[in-house]
């Protein structure tokens, strides 16, 4: 399959390898979507200058699978995983020459914020979760608070919207705190008076990421994989220890992990 090489997807790779610790065994390498914020790459093209690299002895990697496995609906992956991957001295020599003279690329496309504690917290939502609106950013928060409601008893529900409204000092804190409760809450006055009446209910990490990709209307630039550790990430920012380690154990196997991870 011919590609057309891009010089900074190579010098991401490069780099994100040669930030490791030394190890003396090759180490598994996961690549998140947002190593390639503003890069308008998609998983094929990241899997073939992986290939490429390897081929060309650049690095010492273990593939699973077809490199160059059809992408699906998300074109930016929630994660690119190698069983083990390490760079090779030819490697190294080249991200040091990259490095003293990094891709003209990366100075030009679309500027990408770093999402910081005291951002807005559907701004944190969208930045981590690589989602190109705010509107759709309210949207998909509100459809993983939903299945993380449907998963947790009543009182546990309504404890956690409680303390998302704890009240702040200042004005602007205040409004945030009430935005994210209200989210909590659900916009649709249907969901949010059953969800007061309803029992909890059991269902898998599967259904949990099916229920986010069918209901949320998922953009093509992201995953619910990664929608989901980036709203997860935001609320934590605003709940006490007590409440996160009380959500948790609602959580089912690899939603868990992401809660526990975000």
């Amino acid at each position: 399959m011919a590609i057309e090489l891009k010089e900074d997807i190579a010098y991401i790779l490069l780099k994100k390898m040669g930030d490791r610790p030394e190890s003396k065994q090759p180490a598994p390498l996961r690549l998140e979507a947002t190593d390639f914020a503003g890069r308008n790459t998609d998983k094929t093209e990241i899997m073939a200058h992986l290939d490429y690299l390897n081929q060309k002895g650049y690095i010492n990697a273990n593939f699973e699978g077809d490199a160059y496995a059809n992408s699906g609906p998300n074109p930016l992956p929630d994660s690119v995983e190698l069983e083990s991957v390490e760079l090779t001295s030819s490697g190294q020599d080249l991200l040091e020459r990259m490095s003293e003279n990094p891709p003209e690329e990366l100075l030009t496309g679309p500027s990408v914020e770093i999402a910081t504690k005291d951002m807005d917290f559907l701004k944190k939502v969208m930045l981590k979760g690589n989602i190109p609106s705010i509107y759709d950013a309210r949207d998909l928060t509100e459809v993983v608070f939903r299945t993380m409601r449907d998963l947790m008893t009543t009182k546990a529900a309504e404890d956690v919207a409680s303390e998302l409204h704890t009240e702040a000092s200042s004005t602007d804190k205040k409004a945030a705190h009430e935005e994210v409760a209200e989210l909590w809450k659900d916009s649709n006055p249907l969901v949010r008076f059953l969800s007061k009446i309803r029992p909890a209910l059991k269902f898998d990490d599967d259904t949990f990421l099916f229920r986010i990709e069918k209901e949320g209307g998922l953009p093509k630039t992201t995953g619910p994989q990664t929608v989901v550790k980036a709203v997860f990430s935001a609320t934590k920012e605003e709940l006490s220890a007590e409440k996160i380690a009380e959500i948790t154990e609602f959580m089912p196997g690899k939603i868990r992990t992401l809660w526990e991870e975000a």
